[in-house]
């Protein structure tokens, strides 16, 4: 009996030690900065980090002055273009950030303020999911966007003008679904390096 509660309790602390990491859903700084140079290797199994596909066009190279928000449909970046998905927690309907955005933030921060990335300028995209009117999802993204900008700016002293935020709103669903549908895992901020 007793070697029983023994392997029990084991095996709790074990499944209690490891959950944390199950369940970290953001990439480190040092995966950012893999993810986002333009030599890094996206590999599958790397959490939080995906390849992204699309085609060139103005908006996806012209910087946008400061304290803009983009409401029309933002065009598609380079197809090969390094880019990493961030789990980003807002408030419900807002773009004020969470304790739980600021900690994702942070890593991302680390990334751009480091010296492998200094040099290449960035599209910050806001994504939510479905649920909502495209066009309140288009401009709350667009908000969240520019939060997360105005956030890496003055906590990270990023230069502005290498971050252009953009509001994807439902458009290139990280996981398709049909309309009203609360997917998490659409509600994400992918940033993507506009010198690759």
């Amino acid at each position: 009996m007793r070697l029983t509660k023994s392997i029990l309790a084991g095996a709790l602390l074990a499944w209690a030690v490891a959950t944390p990491v199950l369940a970290q859903s953001n990439p480190s700084a040092d995966d950012i900065i893999k993810s986002l140079k333009p030599t890094g290797m996206i590999g599958s199994g790397t959490r939080g980090i995906r390849p992204t596909t699309g085609a060139t066009g103005p908006a996806a190279t012209t910087p946008r002055p400061a304290g803009t928000i983009e409401h029309a449909a933002a065009a598609p970046v380079a197809t090969k273009a390094p880019s990493a998905n961030l789990e980003v927690k807002f408030a419900t309907n807002s773009a004020d950030l969470t304790p739980a955005a600021r900690a994702a933030l942070d890593q991302l921060g680390k990334a751009l303020s480091s010296s492998d990335l200094a040099q290449y300028r960035f599209r910050i995209e806001g994504h939510t999911d479905t649920v909502g009117s495209p066009e309140i999802n288009r401009s709350l993204s667009a908000r969240r966007a520019d939060a997360v900008v105005d956030y890496l700016v003055t906590t990270y002293h990023i230069d502005r003008s290498r971050l252009q935020a953009v509001g994807m709103g439902e458009d290139d669903l990280a996981v398709p679904t049909g309309q009203q549908v609360p997917e998490p895992r659409n509600r994400r901020v992918r940033v993507i390096n506009l010198d690759a």
